[in-house]
């Protein structure tokens, strides 16, 4: 039997990659380095369902080396925004199907792509590279201005984001900045006003499906957290006819051409501005809320970029399936995970509340400012995504993490 493999995938949609590439006659093989982040797909999982090398995915070489070793390896996944540069290069190094390195490189560089798509015309935010430290702010104040976003230009989960509106904000965000092992460079952006949402695509060759709308709700400053989703947006038609035409325009300019793609943008009195581009499903359960809307295992999809060929998601199925919402649920203080209070009064709520743990007990909490702090995910149902996310938020309260010092 050939082999699909992957470099870490994201938290949530094992079981239905699995299951995907299953169905598509292949045996999949998935390369950690930290297999904790999947106890709870792997929990739903039969012990013989796939294989798992552990190996330090951080070392490129190890990942060769172990990549070597897969019999009859066919495909390798790239899904995740960290590990989606080696990926690519070592999907080329082995001759198999994938994005070309440059530009997976070029969309992991949040300051290159905002420059780029300002160049073709679209795109009104403004963005400088700094270096963090005080000294930085006047030439923010001078090339930015004030609200201004701060930002690690390769950074993910929200981490290392700042807000900054006054003087006094933007040299304590400066001197944060200095002490974070950035994963990129930092940079500074004009603030966009207004709700943020993504559109969830795929695509093939040029050819582009908007599979629908996330809203996405943030925290409030100073902590730049995600708090809730839900999908499909009910969008009037012409206004999501005009999204995806952006969308479509947006990833043709960034040069990104086949597979998924999550576009994070601000929907602003004049249309809508882009955020970010990561090219994958999105995080968290988005990937879950597709499957639901859609009625079938998006994942296939994914399978079917992964070996080189046009996914049969460019042509349906419709949303005919529930709508979703979810609600990351975060420790109000640092500590040791002790437990959830109120698991057990979920079956009350309606929207058939799931709970998806992220955190096991034993867990020691430190961030609280971006998702490394969730301790868990609540999904609902509903007929609508805004009834869903009225359920989510309502069953979501209900729920306390418990945390000793």
């Amino acid at each position: 039997m050939t082999t699909i493999a992957a470099l870490e995938t994201l938290s949530f949609g094992l079981v239905n990659t699995v299951e995907a590439v299953a169905g598509a006659g292949h045996r999949f093989v998935l390369l950690t380095g930290a297999r904790a982040i999947y106890r709870h797909e792997l929990a739903r999982l039969p012990p013989d369902a796939l294989d798992i090398v552990d190996v330090d995915t951080r070392d490129q070489a190890a990942c060769r080396a172990a990549l070597r070793a897969v019999p009859d390896l066919v495909g390798l996944v790239n899904s995740t925004d960290g590990w989606s540069v080696p990926a690519a290069e070592l999907a080329a190094e082995f001759g198999l199907p994938g994005p070309e390195p440059d530009g997976v490189r070029l969309l992991r560089d949040k300051l290159r792509v905002r420059r780029l798509l300002a160049e073709r015309g679209l795109g009104r935010v403004l963005a400088v590279p700094v270096e963090p430290g005080p000294h930085a702010a006047p030439a923010v104040l001078r090339e930015i201005g004030l609200p201004a976003v701060l930002k690690d230009s390769a950074g993910t989960s929200s981490r290392n984001v700042w807000l900054v509106r006054d003087r006094a904000g933007l040299d304590r965000a400066l001197a944060e900045a200095g002490q974070q092992a950035l994963t990129g460079g930092l940079f500074a952006e004009t603030y966009v006003p207004g709700p943020v949402y993504s559109a969830e695509t795929v695509g093939w060759g040029g050819e582009t499906r908007l599979l629908g709308v996330l809203s996405r709700q943030l925290s409030p400053p100073p902590a730049v957290r995600e708090e809730v989703a839900s999908f499909p947006v009910a969008l009037p038609p012409d206004q999501e006819r005009a999204i995806e035409d952006w969308v479509r325009r947006l990833l043709a300019a960034a040069g990104h051409r086949e597979g998924f793609a999550h576009v994070e943008f601000v929907l602003t009195a004049e249309g809508p501005e882009l955020v970010e581009i990561n090219r994958r499903i999105g995080g968290a359960l988005v990937g879950e809320a597709l499957c639901r809307a859609l009625a079938t295992n998006v994942y296939e999809a994914l399978v079917d970029t992964t070996l080189g060929r046009r996914p049969g998601l460019l042509d349906g199925p419709e949303r005919t399936g529930p709508a979703t919402a979810f609600a990351l649920v975060y420790p109000d203080r640092p500590g040791t995970l002790t437990g959830w209070s109120g698991l057990d009064g979920l079956a009350a709520f309606p929207g058939s509340p799931e709970w998806y743990p992220t955190l096991a007990l034993g867990d020691v909490v430190r961030h609280l400012t971006d998702q490394r702090g969730c301790s868990g995910i609540l999904l609902t149902e509903g007929a609508t995504a805004e009834l869903a996310l009225h359920r989510a938020l309502s069953a979501a309260g209900s729920i306390t993490p418990l945390i000793t010092p």
